[in-house]
């Protein structure tokens, strides 16, 4: 598959180029996914690689996407990110380097469901994903 700016810009919509290759975010509670509640996998939206099952999403309360884990430890990798004042840790496909969102140290120890949770949220753009059940 090939990943040019040029073919990107054609394959993906402004907002998905937006977040994946400028590191933009986009608005809470305004993504197809903060609600999303099927069963499935959560994949890049660049590169088509699993990136997070649905069984690890929860509802943060921040209006992103949000799991504790994702679906291997190695399908993202992790950046500093000190962009603003807050320091942050940025989270991106390991397979291409879109950027996908940030991962945060306060997540929940357990999920609804009683599964035990890491503790980190991983906090996503829809835009970064897309989704199959």
């Amino acid at each position: 598959m090939e990943n040019s700016k040029e073919d990107l810009k054609k394959r993906l919509t402004d907002e998905q180029y937006e977040v994946t290759q400028n590191k933009a975010t986009e608005k809470p509670f305004d993504n197809v996914y903060w609600d999303h509640k099927d069963k499935g996998t959560y994949r890049c939206v660049v590169c088509n690689e699993p990136l997070f099952s649905s069984g690890d999403k929860y509802d943060s309360g921040t209006g992103w996407p949000s799991f504790t884990k994702p679906v291997r430890s190695d399908s993202v990798d992790k950046r500093e990110d000190n962009s603003i004042i807050q320091e942050r840790t940025e989270v991106v496909c390991k397979k291409c380097g879109a950027h996908l969102g940030h991962v945060f140290d306060d997540g929940p120890s357990t999920l609804p469901s009683g599964k035990p949770a890491t503790g980190q949220r991983y906090c996503l753009n829809s835009a970064s994903l897309c989704f199959e059940s």
